[in-house]
């Protein structure tokens, strides 16, 4: 590791942002990856899927009420 830390470092500027472009997009895209991948298997897990239709009960109130308001101001 300490070779290619020191061969990096004896590389002109431009090679070495060349370099820390090309590392930061892959480590970005491999987090990405990870990241969809584990929210797909979080949200098809049944007890998520319950729990997702908890949070969304409120907002289904609120719509109602929102739907219901405007209705009662257009007619």
């Amino acid at each position: 590791m300490r070779k290619i830390i020191h061969h990096i470092r004896r590389q002109p500027e431009g090679v070495r942002r060349h370099i820390l472009h090309v590392s930061t997009m892959v480590l970005g895209i491999i987090l990405a990856l990870l990241w969809v991948y584990s929210l797909g298997r979080n949200v098809t897990d049944p007890k998520t899927q319950a729990k997702i239709n908890e949070d969304l009960e409120p907002l289904s109130a609120l719509k109602a009420n929102i739907v219901g308001g405007y209705n009662s101001i257009t007619e």
